[in-house]
């Protein structure tokens, strides 16, 4: 390899997207077993890597030099051969760590902060912390007298960074701490990136605290690594290629009143997108092997609602998809969080008089002005835009112009 990231595991990296985005066409991901890395810094066959999980510490230990960051931290992600055959090292997270806190306008000087983890992310932002001034920073792991037992002690955190796998992909919807704890805190930091709202992330949102999640990290660092890889400027704007990034791997997700064409409009953004098409009343049909009335007039809405939440929290762990929601998804609030996890969320907004009725059991029940009454406020909430439109065409090409995709 000439550029690349090496890792044990590298299925759901972004690395090899980001970098190619950057300007390196020859940027790839290697897989190496832990039998096999020792021989992999012995024979330096590369110019220049990224590093991750497990070899940090493994890269650190082969390189014949390194940064004062990376000596500060005790672990390297980026090795650079150079000429001489000699590798320098350097750990170019903190400085994404840092210009993640920065674009979120949190700033841990003179600010009681806590990290949630004891691992190699960990030391380096508990470094970066205390390089910006934090007043006091303490770690929340199991194997530490500061532990989840007993983190209500710390419930004056005012910034909370968690360098946990807590809420990755693909165990969703789960958070390392209850943030209703800290009503001191005013900024929440979190590494993962995929999915791209986290539990913690949402949570934080719900509160208006400010928060940032971990792509913003991950693309920044990448610009740093790809400057040290060239020894040359990169002017590609962070936020800019953050945002593309993420528009590209969220999924398109719809929601809006029964017969309002949700079903339609997706399998027209799947044409033009050609990305993956999943409806999840489709799917509920498919799991369940009868049809939705048939479900209604068996079961009752409430079982309809529990399987339509299963089937949500599956489908939504996905990433560049099309989703088609059915109607009343945002009733339950626990969907909410599975909505706008990984989605940016549209909420298609048709006249009530044009709206079908035809084999939707709610609607013929309670009425469509009683279902809207009952669920306008709730879609507002979910749609990151509201789509209003004269076809199905034109509100596909509204949702695309608004991505930024070309209709």
């Amino acid at each position: 390899m000439k550029y690349g990231l090496i890792g044990k595991k590298l299925g759901h990296s972004y690395s090899k997207i980001i970098h190619e985005k950057l300007g390196n066409p020859d940027y790839i991901l290697n897989e190496i077993p832990e039998n096999e890395i020792d021989l992999f810094f012995k024979n330096r066959d590369f110019c220049a890597i990224n590093v991750t999980i497990p070899y940090k510490k493994t890269a650190y230990a082969a390189c014949d030099e390194l940064s004062d960051t990376a000596k500060a931290i005790g672990s390297v992600n980026a090795v650079i051969k150079r000429a001489d055959g000699t590798l320098y090292g350097d750990n170019t997270d903190a400085y994404g760590f840092e210009f993640m806190m920065d674009s979120a306008g949190i700033d841990p000087a003179d600010k009681k902060c806590i990290v949630l983890g004891s691992g190699g992310s960990s030391v380096m932002a508990q470094y970066v912390l205390k390089k910006r001034g934090a007043a006091s920073v303490t770690v929340i792991s199991r194997s530490s007298e500061d532990n989840s037992e007993n983190i209500a002690k710390h419930n004056g955190a005012q910034i909370i960074v968690n360098t946990t796998p807590v809420g990755m992909y693909p165990e969703n919807g789960v958070s390392a701490i209850d943030l209703s704890m800290f009503d001191k805190c005013i900024g929440v930091v979190d590494l993962i990136y995929n999915p791209m709202r986290t539990k913690l992330i949402f949570d934080a949102m719900e509160r208006g605290i400010p928060c940032v999640s971990g792509l913003v990290m991950l693309v920044a660092q990448a610009k740093r690594a790809h400057e040290l890889f060239f020894d040359k400027p990169c002017d590609v704007d962070i936020t800019e290629l953050t945002e593309n990034i993420a528009s590209g791997m969220k999924n398109i997700l719809l929601v809006g009143m029964p017969g309002s064409g949700k079903s339609t409009i997706a399998r027209l953004l799947a044409k033009k997108t050609g990305r993956e098409l999943i409806d999840t009343d489709d799917e509920i049909v498919k799991r369940e092997g009868r049809s939705i009335p048939d479900i209604f007039a068996k079961d009752g809405e409430k079982a309809f609602r529990a399987i339509e939440t299963e089937v949500l929290a599956d489908i939504t762990k996905k990433s560049g998809c099309i989703i088609a929601c059915g109607g009343g998804v945002v009733t339950v609030p626990e969907n909410m969080l599975l909505i706008r996890q990984n989605s940016t969320v549209f909420r298609i907004d048709r006249p009530l008089e044009e709206l079908a009725t035809k084999g939707r059991p709610l609607s013929g029940e309670k009425g469509v002005k009683a279902l809207f009454e009952a669920r306008d406020a709730l879609y507002n909430a979910a749609a990151d835009y509201t789509v209003k439109f004269t076809s199905s065409e034109d509100a596909c090409t509204k949702i695309l112009k608004i991505l930024g995709v070309d209709p």
